[in-house]
């Protein structure tokens, strides 16, 4: 079962070939175990990459098993494309987020672009439609040239491939620090909706169906892209790099379209998108999940490229390609209803009662393997975690308060940081507003879609505040959730649900696994305070740049329910004379702040602390306000703290300013990130039902008309006082201005 030119199974097992696939030894005899002998070349392929961290989770998922996957809404938890979510009357929510760090640092347009398409597959082959695009992106110092290369790069294939398939992208997040340089993370989020006899899953069922293949044809691009997905970067500007897969937005809109109608038949059985892995993997979970076998002849395969193995052909990610199981017999109309929309559809093999993934090449077997074998058995391995000397250190720290001079010119400086700076030349290279069913575009708490025909709304967004999980993971953990539903929350939705994307460092090293653990913890903690379930998600571990990790970066993607969209609120102050609230107290909170980073040059110290009690009680005084139409605009207190939330309210409304007073130590209350905070502002006549709905609310000042941020102490001194036109101009061309540094 050999093919020619490839390493007979002896070379393999003595040439420890099966090592340059990333399998380690133990893994190896492992599979030789499973099968009952040796693996040629093209099952060994198949094994490395179905047993890759990437692909089976053999590192995570014991730590993934303790996620809260279920509750009253969920209809469809992880293990599937996509989850799914009950919105009422008869429809879902499909979402999913997927990492695509490794090619993003390799070819950063294609990277990024081919993750939009892939996290798009995944919703639509669940029979959704994909109603919206959110990302959430982190990399290096701006000022450093490759840094500024990947992201401009990044955020241009972003907007090809969205704007392409006609998608809008309504929400995202972009920050930025040193230890991405190099090592970008670009987590890509697809929303689609449906209808609940839509739901399609991807199985290969019935001895005898017909398997069949769409889209575009298969080349040699991404061979391997799995296992590359699993290991460091190295920088090395002489390396050879791999082929990377190509991305075709028109394409994709025409293959999804098909599908789209296709999921509306009877003769379709399952339905998967050709992700990592290719067809290895769609073939093997498909069988696998339901528990039968698949038979391909890949003489039948589409191939772009001349003289393709069966390795190449199984192990390819070219790009926009699904596998279809349809009932036999109806295989014409299927091939009929993709030529409609110019896609190819054939027959590639057959359904069966063995359980087996057998794969027939030039009139030989080339392969034959247990689908159980490759996607259920991967060692699942326990790995060692270590408490990290730093996190000791940093817990034994005193808070203490950062030395600033200037009150006013301190927060012009936070303002120009790019973490907290305008993200306008980011998004306005996206179409946000494609289909027309864009309620909020990007630049307020989420973006919001409407569901079509309907008076209800999606709320999204992605948040993950990095630095404080480095300092502490568990509670950064339960910040990242937080803070992602207190940006729900101030869009007037109810929180349903969240996926994610849990992008760390090796798990080989116990100090990084222990990170991953404990921020899993307080992710679940949250999850559970909050009612918002795990439905999907995704692992990318060894980020790494030369043996040194990102910070661990557990991005949160949430999903809320607008159940009236009169209830949208937006951030930005809306009428001369409201009354300006703040919800929550504040307190010394500044390790891992944006003014600890910028004074210090460092982050150090603890965490700010979180109570989900308290934050789940303030969450929900707030929705009901919002709901009950009290607030006039609400935002959370995050990055900079109070100063910058008080600015970014004044940005862009045409002469609204501010006068407010506040108590207590200046820097404090100025910059503090203490948690569980809102800014909101109320009309005068709803003063007192407002304060009723949300107790622990403090009138603090009025919006004025006068265009200007004066901030006063409880003793009357005045702290800050300025244009809003400086502080936005501060705020507003940072980053364009640090991208038009020289090289």
């Amino acid at each position: 079962m050999s093919t020619n030119h490839e390493p007979t199974t002896q070379q393999i097992k003595d040439e420890k070939i099966y090592r340059q696939m990333g399998m380690t030894d133990e893994e190896f005899d492992l599979a030789v175990g499973l099968l009952g002998r040796l693996p040629n070349y093209t099952e060994t392929g198949l094994f490395s990459a179905m047993w890759s961290e990437h692909c089976s989770y053999k590192s995570s998922k014991p730590v993934l098993r303790k996620f809260p996957t279920d509750g009253p809404r969920v209809l469809q938890g992880p293990g599937e494309g996509a989850g799914i979510v009950d919105i009422g009357d008869n429809q879902a929510a499909v979402f999913k987020m997927e990492s695509h760090n490794s090619p993003s640092a390799i070819e950063p347009f294609i990277g990024a672009a081919t993750g939009a398409g892939g996290v798009l597959r995944d919703v639509f082959s669940m029979g959704a439609r994909p109603v919206a695009l959110v990302n959430s992106l982190r990399f290096g110092d701006l000022t450093d040239a490759r840094d500024r290369f990947l992201f401009e790069e990044a955020v241009a294939g972003i907007a090809s491939y969205g704007n392409g398939i006609g998608i809008p992208t309504i929400a995202g997040e972009v920050q930025f620090d040193n230890c991405y340089s190099r090592r970008p993370l670009v987590n890509a989020m697809a929303v689609g909706l449906l209808n609940h006899e839509d739901i399609q899953k991807g199985v290969a069922a019935g001895v005898g169906n017909t398997v069949m293949y769409a889209g575009a044809k298969t080349g040699r691009d991404g061979i391997h892209g799995a296992t590359m997905s699993s290991s460091e970067v190295a920088v090395d500007e002489d390396a050879e790099l791999p082929v990377m897969q190509g991305g075709d937005p028109f394409l994709e809109k025409l293959v999804m379209d098909a599908c789209l109608e296709l999921v509306k038949s009877d003769a379709l059985i399952g339905i998967q998108d050709m992700g990592a892995a290719g067809l290895s993997s769609a073939s093997a979970e498909m069988a696998s999940s339901a528990g039968y076998g698949v038979e391909m002849n890949l003489d039948l395969v589409p191939q772009r490229e001349e003289g393709m193995t069966a390795y190449e052909m199984m192990l390819s990610e070219s790009q926009e390609r699904m596998l279809i199981v349809v009932k036999k017999g109806r295989e014409q109309e299927v091939t009929d209803l993709f030529a409609k929309y110019g896609v190819e559809a054939v027959s590639i093999g057959k359904v069966t009662d063995d359980k087996m993934l057998r794969l027939l090449h030039k009139g030989e077997v080339v392969a034959e393997v247990s689908a159980d074998a490759l996607a259920e058995d991967a060692p699942v391995y326990n790995k060692k975690s270590e408490e990290p000397a730093y996190f000791r250190e940093f817990q034994a720290m005193e808070m203490t308060e950062p030395v600033v001079e200037d009150l006013t010119e301190t927060l012009k400086a936070l303002l120009k940081r790019p973490t907290i700076a305008s993200k306008e030349w980011v998004y306005n290279q996206f179409d946000t507003h494609a289909r027309r069913n864009t309620v909020v575009a990007p630049g307020s708490s989420a973006g919001v879609i409407r569901v079509t025909g309907t008076n209800k709304g999606l709320a999204m967004t992605s948040d993950c505040n990095s630095r404080y999980v480095y300092l502490d993971p568990e509670t950064g953990g339960k910040i990242a959730v937080a803070e992602a539903a207190r940006n729900i929350i101030c869009s007037g939705a109810e929180p349903i649900a969240i996926t994610d994307c849990l992008n760390f460092g090796s798990s080989d090293k116990p100090e990084v696994f222990w990170q991953f653990e404990k921020s899993a913890a307080g992710i679940s903690d949250a999850c559970l305070k909050l009612n918002a379930p795990v439905i999907s998600g995704n692992v990318s571990l060894s980020n790494e740049v030369n043996g040194v990790p990102v910070y661990p970066t557990p991005t949160i993607g949430m999903v809320g329910l607008v159940h009236d969209l009169s209830q949208v609120t937006t951030t930005e102050f809306k009428h001369a004379g409201d009354l300006i609230y703040v919800i929550g107290e504040t307190s010394l909170d500044f390790g891992g702040s944006e003014l600890q980073q910028m004074t210090e040059g460092k982050i150090f110290g603890q965490a700010p602390a979180i109570d989900l009690d308290i934050e789940a009680a303030r969450q929900k005084a707030l929705l009901s306000a919002i709901q009950s139409h009290l607030v006039q605009s609400a935002t959370d207190l995050s990055e900079g703290g109070f100063s910058v939330a008080l600015c970014e309210k004044a940005f862009g409304t045409e002469g609204l300013g501010a006068e407010v007073t506040i108590s207590g130590s200046a820097v404090t209350a100025l910059f503090s990130e203490t948690q569980s905070r809102f800014l909101v502002t109320v009309k005068e006549e709803n003063v007192q039902a407002f304060e009723e709905a949300v107790e622990d609310a403090v009138k603090i000042g009025t919006v004025t008309e006068n265009n200007r941020i004066v901030i006063q102490g409880d003793d009357n001194s005045v702290l800050i006082d300025g244009t809003v036109e400086e502080f936005q101009s501060a705020w507003g061309g940072a980053i364009e201005c640090l991208l038009n540094l020289e090289a």
